[in-house]
This record gives C-alpha cells, structure tokens and sequence, in this order.
C-alpha cells in the first residue's frame, strides 16, 4: 500500500473519533478529547492548505511545518531549472505526499520554542545582546567550523547544475578546528546546445530562518569591514554577499568582491571593507550602483571561477566583521543621480 494512502486511512479513523466528540457538547468533554479535538482541527486547516495552496509561493511559510508531512514535494515545486532536454517530472505534488500526524506536532512544538527564544532575545537587545554591549562592539565571530553541525549551515554547488563535471567538496580540516573547501575545477562545456560557459564551484550559508518559517536577516550595519582567516592555494577567489531585494526583478543582484590567497603555509587575515562591494546581476557588473543594505544581509558566498583547470583548496578558520574606525570611506565607485532637476 502507498505510504500516503496508508496515511489518509489513518487520518479517516482519526477524523471518525473527532467526528463523534464534536457532538459532545464542550462542557461534556474531558481534558484528553478536548486536546484532540483541538490538534486535530489544526492539522485539517494545515492540510488543507497543504493540498490545494501547496504549489502556491505565498504559502512557502508553511513548509518548515508542514515539511515532515509533505516531504520534498513542496520544495521541488518551487524549482524552476531544468536541463536543457530532460523531461519534466509527472508526479503531481499529491502523490509525494507522506502523512504524519505526529510528526506535524513536534515540528508545531520546535516551531514554539523556536518563537520563545525569539522574543526572549528581543526583549533582551540587539540580537540577544545588551544594548550596551552592542554600541561599543569591535568585533565579531559571524561563522567558525568547529564541528559538523557548522558545516551543515554551508552548502556547496557547482557546474554540474547545469551539465558541467566541475567537483567541489567541504569537510573538517585538521583537528577538527577549520572548513576545508577543496576539489577540481574543469572547464569543459556540456554539450546540451545552449550552455556557453562552465568551470565553476561555490560555497555559500544558508540563509536564516526564523520561528515558522518567517525570513530572518544579518544586520552587520554596526560594521564596517568583513573579516577572514584564510589559507589557500594562491588562487582568486570572489566573495558574494547577499542581500533581500524590495522588487522581484533585484532577486538575481550580488554584491561582489575579490579575494586573492597568496599560497603556501602560512595563514592570512583579510579584511575587505564593505564599501569595496560592487553589484553584478548575472555575472554582468551594473551601472547602477549603490552601497551595500547591510542591515539585510542573506547569505555569503564564495565562488571560484577563474578558468583555470586543476585541483584548488581553500581552508576557513573563522569569517567575522569589524568595525575599523580608521576606514570612513563610504562607498567606492560613481552613483548616479536618478532624476536629476533640470
């Protein structure tokens, strides 16, 4: 039997004992019925937005809650790639669907507790900290890799999206104490008929998320400088940050900058002020131009693509801010007056 059908005759026995207590009048129903009653009308409301609103972008809110009920149907609607001749998949989002009653509520009771660390943390301060503390903050560790559990809020991609036979890699350094981001760079373009360029690899934080999936974002607008303890293989590197656009036409938009390793042994701090961030959209450099929202940041990335087949290796130590008071340049680059009085 299907693991979803088996599912729904599970939920129809439930809703067979939720029917009969539903004619029980309230003051007639004992704490145990009333809990049920309660969850299971909860779950109806979920499921039913599941199914007919689950292919709908407004409602990707419930996907955290409702993610151990419909497993990855949800998420790989919102995939728009295909590869160039390949067939799209003909399984309607329904049949993917594994229902898991119990499952649901121990994703509703992680999702509250989640919210409560969230409001005790505002009440406290800026990201959990004292307001005092946060005026005269220096420094800060954004990202270190001291375990699995840091390299799981990473994750890595490269051409082989799109055909190419680029690898790319992450694990734990030496003692456990770094991210080592190494693999092979290949250039050769897959032979789809469209494809024009290939030869890169990626590594790029997951974006936050909040209590039932609400966006969360890094406010670094107390900073001025990002700040990295690296130690690679001579080769260039570009480093994106992320930020959430106003429109949707801006979702495509990256700040970039360079990052040059010097090779050999030996660590090296780099700090790259924010200021020297440009916007790409696409890999193509845009005209306009304007200073990074660091108040919104989403993700961070870095990107190796510099044509150049062979092995490369990139070791982290740590990825932090700072707010160096020597730096007050505000931005680096010409900015266009829009509108300009005649």
């Amino acid at each position: 039997m299907h693991r979803g059908r088996k599912g729904l005759d599970d939920l129809r026995k439930e809703y067979i004992g939720l029917h009969i207590l539903l004619f029980k009048p309230v003051n007639c129903l004992t704490g145990s019925e009333f809990f049920k009653c309660t969850n299971m009308a909860l779950a109806a409301t979920l499921l039913y937005n599941a199914y007919f609103c689950g292919r709908c972008y407004r409602h990707k809110a419930l996907q955290p809650l409702l993610g151990p009920l419909l497993g990855d149907s949800v998420s790989k609607s919102y995939s728009s790639y295909r590869r160039p001749g390949s067939q799209p998949e003909k399984k309607t989002t329904w049949q993917n669907v594994d229902l898991s009653f119990k499952k649901s509520i121990e994703v509703l009771k992680t999702q509250l507790s989640m919210l409560k660390k969230e409001t005790e943390d505002h009440l406290v301060g800026p990201g959990g900290q004292s307001l005092a503390h946060y005026m005269v903050e220096q420094t800060r560790v954004v990202w270190e890799f001291r375990g699995e559990e840091d390299l799981n809020k990473w994750v890595i991609s490269s051409d082989v999206e799109i055909g190419g036979k680029s690898e790319v890699y992450l694990r734990l350094g030496r003692n456990n104490q770094t991210a080592l981001l190494h693999g092979i760079l290949n250039t050769e373009v897959p032979r789809d008929g469209e494809t024009k360029y290939s030869g890169y690899c990626s590594m790029r934080s997951k974006p936050l998320v909040g209590s039932f999936a609400r966006k969360k974002y890094h406010d670094w607008s107390n900073f001025n400088s990002l700040y990295l303890r690296v130690r690679g293989d001579g080769r260039p590197w570009m480093v994106n940050i992320y930020t959430d656009p106003y429109f949707s036409h801006q979702k495509e938009d990256l700040y970039n900058y360079f990052m040059f390793t010097r090779g050999g042994p030996y660590w090296e701090e780099i700090k790259i002020p924010f200021s020297k961030f440009f916007i790409s959209s696409r890999g193509r450099v845009q005209d306009d131009q304007h200073p990074i929202w660091l108040d919104k940041i989403s993700t961070l990335g870095f990107t190796i693509g510099d044509k150049v087949n062979g092995p490369f290796q990139l070791e982290i130590d740590f990825i932090g801010l700072l707010n160096d008071r020597a730096h007050t340049e505000e931005f680096a680059y010409e900015t266009y007056e829009k509108n300009p009085p005649l």
